[in-house]
């Protein structure tokens, strides 16, 4: 008899990963997207002391972008990061919105929030039609010395997947979900340790969150 699935966590980091890299999505207008794809980096004109912020989620991407069809976001890139950066990242990463459950007052929360440099949202995962499902996937704003690491020291590599999200996105409007299921990057369960992850998830950490063992 087959199982049956168990629950899906109101909240978790789901990704395209290897043993030694996490890929994320952000969305450009053409001058900085296409530079940043040829030459592997952010060129100069991407601002380093901005926040950015960084999508592990494909299909989340795609309804912040609107299928790379909003102004300013019509370039895709799929940035592919060190793990041991992202790690460091949430480990000093402040949740976005206070929480009583993990902050003691509004006030510490506030200092905290201005002090890290990442932050951490959740927000509702989304389908293939970009509806909102029942549980959150992890948006991160780098800001300050996250921002600099993550343009100048973290990136592996950046590619330019717009051709992709129009295939994709095609295959929605034709009907045929199972081919633009087919064509969707396999995200994983994140495998962050309860260190990483005490601060910014609001209901606690998972039981048996695993170890990160870099390779």
């Amino acid at each position: 008899m087959e199982q049956p699935r168990a629950a899906e966590p109101a909240h978790r980091i789901r990704a395209l990963r290897t043993d030694s890299t996490i890929t994320v999505y952000q969305a450009y207008p053409p001058a900085i997207g296409l530079p940043a794809a040829r030459d592997g980096r952010f060129p100069a004109a991407w601002k380093r002391d901005r926040m950015t912020w960084i999508k592990p989620s494909f299909l989340w991407m795609m309804y912040r972008c609107g299928w790379a069809a909003k102004e300013g976001q019509e370039t895709v890139l799929a940035v592919e990061i060190d793990r041991a950066g992202f790690d460091w990242a949430l480990r000093h990463a402040c949740l976005s919105a206070y929480d009583r459950r993990l902050h003691p007052d509004r006030a510490t929360w506030q200092r905290d929030l201005k002090r890290a440099p990442a932050r951490v949202q959740w927000d509702p995962e989304r389908d293939l039609l970009l509806r909102p499902l029942p549980h959150r996937s992890l948006q991160l704003g780098l800001s300050g010395e996250a921002a600099r690491r993550y343009a100048d020291q973290w990136t592996v590599a950046i590619t330019d997947v717009t051709p992709l999200v129009h295939r994709i996105h095609e295959s929605v409007r034709e009907g045929d979900e199972a081919a633009a299921r087919a064509l969707l990057p396999q995200e994983r369960p994140y495998p962050a340790t309860a260190e990483l992850l005490t601060a910014v998830l609001p209901e606690g950490v998972p039981a048996g969150a695993a170890p990160y063992r870099p390779r």
